[in-house]
């Protein structure tokens, strides 16, 4: 009884399953390309707030702009095997409250607020090297040590949308974000950095007009210490650039250079369940995604 549960848990602190929002590709995503065991279900809701200049897109015509989005976000993983390789599938549905005011460059004050769902993200992820497609009892002696892993993420334009609004919870777009990670253990240290790029396809709705992004390319890296009583911290870092907007053919002063820094912990709470905090922040922004989040998530993790 006493393996069942050091398993359990030791699957539930390699497992982070959690996507909070994504935004202009700054994920801070720890433990994506970590091993677990095959057949592993792990479900989590969670809460995330965000305060400052969280949904501008750089060319909107606003020139201060303070928001407080309150999230929602149920997320469910499944792992299985691919010819002996292990792969998991991961979806996230996000719901959001949003109330803020802004100021537009003539001088003018609004303020409003937004709920509704926000864009449904599904993950499709394979470890190539370094993580085979394990079961309960052989995992309990697989020790991690260098793991490569691909993964492919689809945003589905489910959020709300208001064709006539400059600010939405929703995109109105399809967004595709291939990457590639490299996790590697270190005795209690996990280290990790991933490369992705985010590709959309346009928004024909935008204010009467067409509104193309060009990709925008990210880089995270992630620094993770697990104790003996099986919680971690972690240092979590992202770079994100790109992403230059062009509004009926003409291109927008839109270019996104943002870098943003954070912190996580998680500790077991009972067999199978785990709490994960999270803090993020804008180490540098250039153009417009000013803003703090904080996150809180329940998971819970069986076979």
């Amino acid at each position: 009884m006493v393996g069942k549960f050091f398993l359990l848990f030791k699957c539930l602190i390699l497992f982070f399953s959690f996507g909070t929002l994504t935004l202009y590709g700054q994920d801070l995503e720890p433990r994506a390309y970590a091993n677990v065991p095959k057949k592993l279900n792990v479900i989590a809701a969670g809460y995330v707030f965000m305060n400052g200049n969280v949904l501008t897109d750089p060319s909107l015509p606003i020139a201060d702009f303070t928001l407080r989005s309150h999230n929602l976000a149920v997320n469910y993983v499944r792992t299985f095997g691919v010819y002996n390789k292990l792969a998991r599938i991961q979806v996230a549905v996000p719901y959001s409250f949003m109330d803020g005011e802004v100021t537009r460059t003539s001088g003018d004050v609004l303020t409003g607020s937004r709920t509704g769902f926000a864009d449904t993200k599904i993950r499709f992820g394979i470890n190539l090297l370094g993580s085979p497609a394990l079961d309960k009892s052989e995992f309990r002696a697989f020790q991690q040590k260098t793991i490569l892993g691909v993964s492919l993420v689809a945003s589905i334009p489910t959020g709300k949308y208001y064709d006539d609004k400059q600010v939405n919870i929703g995109t109105n777009r399809w967004g595709f974000k291939p990457e590639i990670g490299v996790s590697k253990r270190f005795t209690h240290v996990y280290a990790e950095a991933y490369a992705g790029v985010w590709f959309y396809t346009d928004n024909n709705d935008f204010m009467g007009k067409k509104m193309e992004q060009k990709s925008t390319y990210s880089l995270q890296a992630h620094a993770s210490y697990y104790f003996k009583n099986q919680m971690w911290l972690g240092f979590n870092t992202t770079w994100f650039f790109g992403g230059k907007t062009i509004i009926d053919g003409v291109a927008e002063d839109s270019q996104i250079d943002n870098w943003r820094v954070g912190g996580t912990f998680s500790t077991p709470i009972a067999k199978g369940q785990s709490v994960r905090l999270q803090y993020h922040i804008g180490a540098y922004t250039n153009n417009g995604l000013n803003y703090y989040a904080l996150s809180a998530v329940y998971q819970y993790s069986f076979f």
